[in-house]
């Protein structure tokens, strides 16, 4: 039977869109319904009503819930087409070029999908308006949008802020000299207007590099004059140097971490063998779940490996007895000497963490994390197990290698961080560098380099005034990288500290001395 729903005042008659009142009428909706009597009729309103108690409340009248739920439907139902049917948008084929744009660029679909029957039905049907376009306007599409975010980071890399930014992938053709790439590289320099920014240049030790880096120097030069003659420019990247240390000392246990390695894989191969890896970690009551396996060139990926497989030494032997195919157990000395090597290895893990950082300046950071770096090496080579000593002999000849001559850029930045200054230099030096004169005779370098440097900005800037601002959120995050662990910085921190907190007695006129004498303009 059919019977009539009158829906009373559902929106108090009005609806309000972009504010203005839109007045709406609800029409009486026809429902069929077996199980509901003819008779029957289900109002629904918002309006205050006294109840029979004689409370003014609002009060639902229903008689049949299947109605009253129909009914709160078509209020939503109705509330959505007005919305559309009123609403101000008005349809762009400009903006929706773009996002068509934006997508094949996001995506990496070819130019042709824009010609593509059923995608173009689809925008077709969605809107009649949409009008077709064809590869060729894609391509130019995409090719705008690039040279809009082109234009805006331009204007952002002329100013001074920390950027991480990819500016270009360059393909250099065979033989890729090294001045082959040097001319790529200053081409996209020029490209995006730095060429004269550029202070150095961090790579890694690749033979090619050198002579790259030489022309690159020349080149720019011929341009602009680069501080201190030049001499800063080429900074060999501390990262990768670290990474270096690390591999010629795993290189040392390579049949330790080989068992693990192929342990993790063992494990990982099917989830049946995984499954009965984690029951037996679950009857041992260990949170960790899950081994992970490394990257055999990235040492740091091979050292969260051994120190979460460390974590399972108690599950290996028990897990040895039900899979029998299962020969690459480690034995209880191995286990020793893993946890050796990732107590030796979380230094060196915390310091890549350092100064790998993109979110604050890492060039202030280098030298305390070197320190902490030869001191932890210096430790291993006087330890009592002969595997340790030949690990950390190995880390030390590299050590010598690439850092045994001083990083200027490393400790000119590290004097400018208004935390450090000298003290830092002091500190680290008798230990990077022996034996004592040779420290002595760095420091006296980084005294010179840092006042050859003022000169030279002093005279190019004479007589204009240079207002700087000390980005103290920067030098805290950069201070608090690791908050769980003790970095070589925060160390480096607390002695700076202690040494400051005793002050040093000076004169009145000793102070008045080494201040600079007043020039008044005009005389």
């Amino acid at each position: 039977m059919a019977e009539s729903v009158t829906l009373s005042n559902p929106l108090a008659n009005s609806i309000s869109l972009n504010g203005e009142e839109i007045n709406q009428s609800v029409p009486t909706i026809p429902t069929t319904d077996t199980d509901i009597v003819p008779t029957h009729t289900t109002t629904i309103t918002n309006q205050p009503v006294t109840d029979e108690n004689g409370s003014n409340e609002t009060v639902v009248k229903k008689k049949g819930r299947r109605l009253h739920r129909f009914g709160m439907i078509l209020i939503k139902l109705k509330v959505l087409k007005v919305q559309k049917l009123f609403t101000s948008a008005r349809y762009s084929q400009e903006k929706m070029r773009q996002i068509i744009a934006t997508a094949i660029m996001v995506h990496e679909h070819p130019f042709s999908i824009v010609e593509d029957e059923v995608w173009m039905w689809g925008f077709q049907y969605a809107n009649s308006e949409f009008h077709k376009i064809s590869r060729k306007t894609a391509r130019s599409d995409c090719l705008a949008i690039y040279e809009a975010e082109k234009k805006q980071l331009k204007a952002l890399l002329q100013g001074w802020n920390l950027q991480k930014r990819v500016l270009s992938f360059v393909q250099v053709p065979a033989p890729r000299r090294g001045i082959d790439v040097a001319d790529a590289i200053f081409k996209c320099l020029k490209t995006w207007g730095i060429e004269n920014k550029v202070f150095s240049v961090s790579v890694d030790n690749a033979s090619y590099n050198d002579s790259c880096l030489r022309a690159l120097k020349d080149t720019i030069s011929n341009n602009n004059s680069l501080p201190v003659g030049g001499s800063l420019f080429h900074v060999r990247c501390c990262a990768h140097i670290l990474n270096l240390l690390v591999q010629g000392g795993l290189g040392k246990i390579k049949g330790i971490i080989h068992k693990v390695r192929e342990s993790v894989k063992y494990v990982n191969f099917n989830d049946s063998r995984f499954k009965t890896f984690v029951e037996i970690a679950e009857n041992k009551r260990l949170k960790e779940k899950k081994l992970i396996i490394d990257c055999p060139t990235r040492w740091n990926s091979t050292y969260n490996m051994l120190s979460v497989a460390l974590k399972f030494k108690s599950v290996f032997p028990v897990y040895k007895e039900r899979e029998h195919h299962y020969n690459y157990e480690p034995s209880s000395e191995d286990w020793r000497k893993v946890e050796k090597i990732c107590k030796l290895l979380k230094v060196f893990n915390l310091a890549t963490h350092v100064i790998s950082g993109s979110e604050y300046p890492t060039a202030n950071l280098y030298l305390p994390e070197v320190w902490r770096v030869k001191q932890v090496i210096d430790d291993a080579i006087e330890d009592r197990d002969s595997f340790i000593r030949e690990m950390a002999t190995s880390m030390k000849e590299k050590f010598d290698k690439y850092w045994g001559e001083c990083n200027m850029v490393m400790s000119l930045a590290c004097v400018l961080d208004p935390r450090c200054k000298l003290h830092v230099i002091k500190f680290c030096f008798p230990l990077i560098y022996k034996p004592e004169h040779v420290a002595a005779e760095n420091i006296e370098k980084v005294k010179n380099t840092l006042q050859e440097m003022y000169d030279e900005y002093a005279e190019k800037y004479h007589g204009e005034t240079i207002i700087s601002e000390v980005n103290t959120n920067s030098l805290v995050a950069s201070s608090n990288v690791v908050s769980s662990e003790i970095s070589g910085i925060d160390e480096m921190l607390n002695m700076v500290r202690e040494k400051e907190a005793i002050h040093p007695t000076k004169s009145e006129l000793k102070v008045y001395l080494d201040e600079s004498a007043y020039i008044p303009e005009g005389n």
